[in-house]
């Protein structure tokens, strides 16, 4: 791949906690612009460290990460973080903050005017499906779909290219969790992000992904296609498979 083509990329990447113990290795991929790469695996296998090695809430002990071609070092971490989107599991909302002030914190942050700043909120607002009567409600007023629906919102607030997202729809219930699933896709299908999307679950990381990456203790099992992905025969590969048992004809691509 040619290294312009690539919004995020890893080169021998490693992480290290400071009793020694290793939690990624030579970690090295890239993260194709507009595509969703999945990063895949089970509690403790370094995907939420890998994503947080994009936007430095986490140093790299060694190797490189870049960001539009720049090492994450190289840029002024303020500035980098606001270039890139950041979505987490319970949406991470504060508290404090009605719905309208959560979306519009980043495009505060970055002096917009105040007629700029609700434009663009209310224009989310509609993008992520939500009622603009819910702009002065709290967090804890809000159902949890709607929370993490005001998480994505105020991820896309300054229009990033790049966006971060860490099970983002994991603590909600099955059906809720399907419907931000396929709208977060059409979603997706509109904006055209730079996505890199943390899960432990195979069917979402099936529906969702242009590709995945597998990772086991630390290390990149594989990195392939979905397709690709089912019909692997890579023993942690068919291990996820069989665990999962997904009903596959019913997911994006499905044979």
């Amino acid at each position: 791949m040619d290294s312009s083509e690539a919004a995020v990329e890893f080169r021998d990447v490693s992480y290290r906690l400071p009793d020694g113990r290793e939690i990624l290795k030579d970690l090295s991929f890239a993260v194709t612009r507009g595509e969703i790469l999945i990063l895949l695996g089970r509690s403790g296998s370094g995907k939420t460290t890998a994503l947080k090695l994009v936007n430095r809430l986490l140093r790299n002990s060694s190797g490189e990460v870049l960001v539009d071609s720049r090492s994450t070092c190289d840029w002024n971490v303020i500035q980098l973080r606001r270039h890139i989107g950041y979505a987490i599991q319970e949406a991470g909302l504060f508290p404090h903050y009605t719905v309208e002030r959560n979306i519009g914190l980043i495009p505060s942050l970055e002096s917009w005017p105040e007629e700029k700043i609700r434009a663009r909120v209310e224009e989310l607002v509609r993008l992520v499906g939500l009622d603009r009567e819910l702009l002065s409600r709290f967090p804890h007023q809000l159902s949890g779909g709607q929370r993490q629906r005001v998480g994505v919102a105020r991820a896309l607030a300054a229009d990033p290219t790049i966006l971060l997202m860490d099970e983002p729809f994991g603590a909600l219930d099955a059906l809720t969790r399907s419907e931000l699933q396929h709208e977060f896709l059409a979603l997706q299908q509109r904006l055209k992000k730079t996505v890199l999307f943390v899960t432990h679950d195979l069917n979402e990381a099936l529906l969702l992904g242009t590709r995945i990456a597998l990772l086991e203790e630390g290390n990149l099992v594989s990195l392939t296609s979905p397709n690709e992905f089912r019909n692997s025969s890579e023993p942690l590969v068919t291990r996820y498979m069989r665990a999962f048992g997904a009903p596959l004809d019913q997911l994006r691509g499905g044979a």
